[in-house]
Order: C-alpha cells, then sequence, then structure tokens
C-alpha cells in the first residue's frame, strides 16, 4: 500500500474550485504510477478526498480499479445502517455531498452537516475531535439517522473514536474505499 500526494494543486480541498485544480496533478500522479515496471503498477487507486475529485477520469485513464471515498463509505453505511448523515468539514462542500449522495445511494443520505474546520486543522489538531463529535451527535439526533460518513479524509483518524463514543457506525472513506479496493483485486 502507498500513499502519494500530488505536488500540484492547493495544499488542502475545501471547495469546487480546489477540487478542480486538484484533478490534474491527481491524473498525473496516477498515470505515473501506471507506467511503472510491472510488479511495481497499483492493483487498484483510492482517491482520498471526499468530493470523489477525477474519479470518472481516472476510471478512464487507468486499467485498475478506482475508488473514491464517499463512494465507498457512502455505499458502506447504507449497507451497515440503511439512512445515514453525514459530516463534512466545510460548508463549501455541503452541496457537493449531496450531489454524491443522490448519485450513489439515493434515499439513504438523511442529512449533510459542516464543521466548518478546515482540513488542516484537522489534520493537524487532534482537539477538533470534540467539535466534530459533537456535530455527528447532533447530526444523528436530528436525522434519526443509523450511522455517520465522515465526509473528510483528514477525519479518518476520528472514526474508531468517534463509534465508541456514539454507539453507532462511523464510516472513515479511507478505510472503506481500501478495504473495497483490496477487494477487488481479488475478485478482478
Amino acid at each position: 500500500m502507498e500513499a502519494i500526494n500530488p505536488t500540484d494543486g492547493p495544499p488542502a480541498i475545501e471547495n469546487d474550485d480546489d477540487e478542480k485544480r486538484c484533478i490534474p496533478g491527481l491524473l498525473d500522479v496516477l498515470r505515473a504510477a501506471q507506467q511503472r515496471p510491472t510488479g511495481q503498477r497499483p492493483d487498484a487507486c483510492v482517491v482520498a478526498c471526499f468530493g470523489d475529485p477525477g474519479l470518472e477520469e481516472a476510471r478512464a485513464a487507468l486499467d485498475v480499479p478506482v475508488l473514491g471515498i464517499a463512494q465507498a463509505a457512502m455505499h458502506a453505511a447504507a449497507l451497515v445502517a440503511g439512512g445515514f448523515s453525514v459530516v463534512t468539514s466545510m460548508s463549501a462542500t455541503i452541496e457537493r455531498a449531496w450531489q454524491l449522495a443522490e448519485d450513489y445511494t439515493p434515499n439513504h443520505c438523511l442529512g449533510v452537516y459542516a464543521c466548518d474546520i478546515p482540513v488542516l486543522r484537522i489534520d493537524s489538531d487532534p482537539t477538533t475531535i470534540e467539535p466534530i463529535g459533537d456535530l455527528c451527535a447532533q447530526a444523528l439526533e436530528r436525522d434519526e439517522s443509523a450511522a455517520i460518513v465522515l465526509g473528510c479524509a483528514a477525519m479518518a483518524p476520528y472514526a474508531a473514536e468517534l463509534t465508541r463514543r456514539l454507539g453507532v457506525p462511523v464510516i472513515d472513506g479511507v478505510a472503506a474505499a481500501t478495504v473495497l479496493a483490496e477487494a477487488l483485486t481479488v475478485l478482478r
């Protein structure tokens, strides 16, 4: 398993413009990985941004499974819980999260909420689990949902602790997409 951050593009993806700007660098990294010698090429790829930027383009360009963390997380949540709520980073991403939910799991996403904590702060400040956890609890109560989907890759380290605290599945898309990618390589 290997994680690569493209050097071109924004340092964090917090809105539609950031998503558009990250796609060329993402595709360059994925194509370069695909050009490696046999045995060093990826068996599958995961786009670890909740907006699933460049997902369709990457799938068209590569001959291996390419998964997005939003798609994997939403399907996992729909399978384990039925109705779920999404807690994402910035308010600017709410509309995109709703679009993806409608595309991937119609009628399963019951609400999308933003903590309005910048991605790089979530990534570097473990105390952000507190307001994120509070928002998850509010979403569960408001939506009467049975699971939470974390709508930002930077929230991944919080999934297990929030699952314990909230008593419902808290789905981390990075883990969901990685496990699904592993499964798809076996099924190919």
